[in-house]
């Protein structure tokens, strides 16, 4: 039950309780309770108090079946032996094999209980984690590392839901314990029971030295363990696989991770025996308590104090005492810690939300399609107005491998100094948290109108600021000043769903997930018929391609779509798209991965698919600026022209300038240079 719940009596203290020890020697790390953060966790085991009622009444009917059987061996040295009693001894032979029958019954549904509660917890934390999750703003995943991410999601839930499944637990238990069989040992002799509690020293100074080296090694294997499960994240995955077989260097990672994972077994090893003599000390301690209680409790049975029974049960009751009570020494930092993992899930609970539905929002409907970009600046690195643009590593209570003895508060998760710091928190090197002092605009004083049924191209040289109007444009972002009309409504004005029904998008870098390529065309359109399917990838001209697979449109892409090659999976991603329908197509370079022969027929094909729908398209390629009823040329962030491809080639600039360096070789069918923009820009 508890930490350090062990048996002492005959087989010392069982090895499972030595990371309670650990904690315990870190005296100057501990974490004060706050009232608001315990209160909120009883928020979520709310739903479930009728199951912690049961459970607690289970935990008071383990502990009060388990007081049972020393009083059973009393009466039967001092009464049914004694007085040749036939009867009570059978009594008391039924009493032996019924205790530990109905705690063990008891014991399951206990168990019961606290898995039901525990993933209950577990599954409803999860959910609002992924649900506020959903809800971030792209900023705050291009500022917030994946992993932890993951980290909260998985490790922190459960160490939440351990919190009050299993810390809570063992407090209560060990209190009830403790109170109960101090009662009874009282009750039977007051002079051994405080020689039994005065020998509770010689289990607390062990444990704070040995404690030392175990949290030191403990720290070290951490530490280990993180850089072993490094190498194999970063190798073991699609691209760092593909890097390693590229370079050769095989032999040389597999020699890495020997070396590495030697450390782990070397530290696992005297983590093991340096535990192994620790537990024999407390082993010593223990057998010392009971010998001191058997040899005074001997000298009074000798001089008729009381019974041999009595002595007996006071043996077995010793057992049941020292554990609970050495874990209840430790039993506020134990609660607090564990509630460090209920502090990282609130951490991400409290971000606020930068884009979301104003209050009032309404739901367009299907819309004509008129764009007009009114005054709009943009920076990507200026963070809105709560100061949140991502997610820190929260600092644990010295937990072991952590850097830092300190916890940050959750206040001072958002509130920055002019340095672009948490209030008293070292910089993270996670990405996103240094700001320069002057934020680089993504985009300046920019507007322009596109029609219903227009095709607008974006042009201009890396940076530019064309991939951020295709982002601004289905408000993955706000503007910093200015605003976007749809149809004349603010998009700040409009719901996100309705927003997103409206906009079909083709990014610059083609994402599938790891399913059919079905599962991931149905993704734009879940009840879509197979006609529907095959008609759109006849327009992407990818479903000969798909009918030739073996298993068809029922073919696995793999991570990330590797198995696809790049220009089938920008084929894909179109499909997907025109699946969709929507009224407002924005395609990010979305014909860059194909071949001349391949552009051509998605070029005819996109162009009966934008007949009547307004069209943004960044453009790299001839064909499609010839085509665009407007050209939008940008360089750093500004509109620095705007017309048709005869109208800017007469004006002699920044456009003309493109086109004598890159556009002309695509007309004179000579091989074409880089595109000019291969980032966000």
């Amino acid at each position: 039950m508890a930490a350090m719940r062990g048996r002492v009596f005959g087989g010392g203290v069982q090895e499972g309780g030595w990371w309670s020890f650990i904690r315990y020697d870190e005296q100057q790390d501990r974490p004060t309770l706050n009232r608001a953060m315990l209160r909120r966790v009883a928020g979520y085991a709310r739903p479930y108090l009728l199951r912690i009622v049961l459970m607690l009444a289970t935990i008071l009917g383990v502990t009060l079946l388990g007081l049972v059987p020393p009083l059973l061996y009393r009466d039967l040295i001092d009464h049914a032996l004694p007085e040749h009693n036939a009867a009570r001894l059978n009594l008391l032979a039924l009493g032996m094999i019924g205790v530990p029958l109905f705690n063990g019954l008891l014991g399951v549904a206990q168990r019961y209980l606290s898995a039901s509660v525990g993933e209950g917890i577990i599954a409803d934390l999860r959910q609002a984690l992924f649900e506020h999750l959903q809800r971030m703003s792209l900023r705050f995943f291009t500022n917030t590392r994946t992993g932890e991410l993951m980290s909260r999601l998985n490790n922190d839930v459960v160490g939440s839901q351990q919190a009050i499944t299993s810390t809570m637990v063992n407090i209560i238990s060990n209190v009830v314990s403790v109170v109960l069989t101090l009662g009874i040992m009282v009750s039977l002799d007051w002079r051994l029971t405080l020689l039994s509690v005065a020998v509770l020293p010689l289990f607390i100074l062990p444990a704070r030295r040995v404690g030392l080296i175990l949290r030191r090694l403990t720290r070290e294997s951490f530490d280990l363990n993180a850089e072993m499960n490094a190498l194999m994240n970063e190798t073991l995955n699609v691209s760092g696989a593909l890097l390693v077989k590229l370079f050769g260097r095989a032999p040389d990672e597999m020699a890495r991770f020997r070396v590495r994972a030697t450390r782990v077994r070397d530290i696992g090893i005297r983590l093991a025996v340096v535990g192994r003599w620790f537990f024999m000390g407390l082993g010593l301690a223990s057998a010392l308590g009971l010998a001191l209680v058997f040899w005074v409790g001997g000298h009074l049975v000798l001089s008729g104090a009381f019974t041999i029974g009595t002595l007996v049960a006071f043996g077995f009751y010793l057992q049941q005492l020292y554990g609970p009570l050495t874990a209840l020494t430790n039993a506020r930092v134990e609660f607090a810690t564990s509630l460090v993992s209920f502090e990282r899930v609130f951490e991400v609970l409290d971000l606020p939300v930068e884009i979301t539905d104003r209050p009032g929002a309404i739901s367009l409907p299907r819309v004509q399609g008129h764009v007009r970009f009114e005054h709009v600046t943009f920076s990507y690195t200026q963070p809105p107005s709560d100061g949140a643009v991502g997610l820190r590593e929260v600092r644990r209570f010295r937990w072991p491998g952590a850097s830092s003895a300190a916890s940050v508060p959750l206040s001072g998760l958002r509130a920055r100094n002019g340095d672009g710091r948490a209030d008293g928190v070292e910089k993270s090197d996670g990405l996103g948290d240094e700001e320069p002092s002057v934020p680089r605009l993504a985009l300046d004083d920019v507007s322009f109108e596109v029609k219903p049924g227009q095709l607008a191209a974006l042009v201009g040289p890396s940076g530019a600021g064309k991939t951020t109007i295709t982002y601004l444009l289905p408000r993955l972002y706000d503007p910093t000043a200015g605003r976007i009309l749809l149809d004349g409504h603010d998009l700040r004005a409009v719901t996100l769903e309705s927003l997103s029904r409206q906009i079909g998008m083709v990014t610059q870098e083609t994402y599938l997930f790891h399913d059919t390529i079905r599962a991931n065309l149905l993704y734009a359109k879940p009840d879509a018929t197979q006609a529907e399917l095959e008609q759109a990838c006849r327009l992407a001209n990818i479903h000969d391609f798909i009918a030739s697979l073996p298993e068809g449109y029922d073919t696995i892409v793999g991570e990330r779509g590797y198995r696809l090659s790049g220009g089938e999976k920008q084929r894909v991603a179109i499909a997907r798209v025109i699946l969709k329908d929507p009224r407002i197509l924005v395609l990010d370079e979305a014909t860059s991965h194909l071949d001349s022969q391949s552009e051509a027929l998605i070029q005819a094909a996109l162009t009966q698919v934008m007949r009547g729908r307004t069209t943004v398209a960044i453009a790299h390629r001839l064909s499609t600026i010839l085509a665009a009823d407007v050209i939008l040329v940008l360089d750093r962030g500004r509109l620095v022209e705007q017309g048709t491809h005869a109208e800017l080639l007469a004006r002699g600039g920044l456009y003309a300038q493109l086109y004598a360096t890159q556009f002309r070789h695509q007309l004179q069918g000579l091989p074409s240079p880089e595109p000019a923009s291969s980032g966000r820009g």
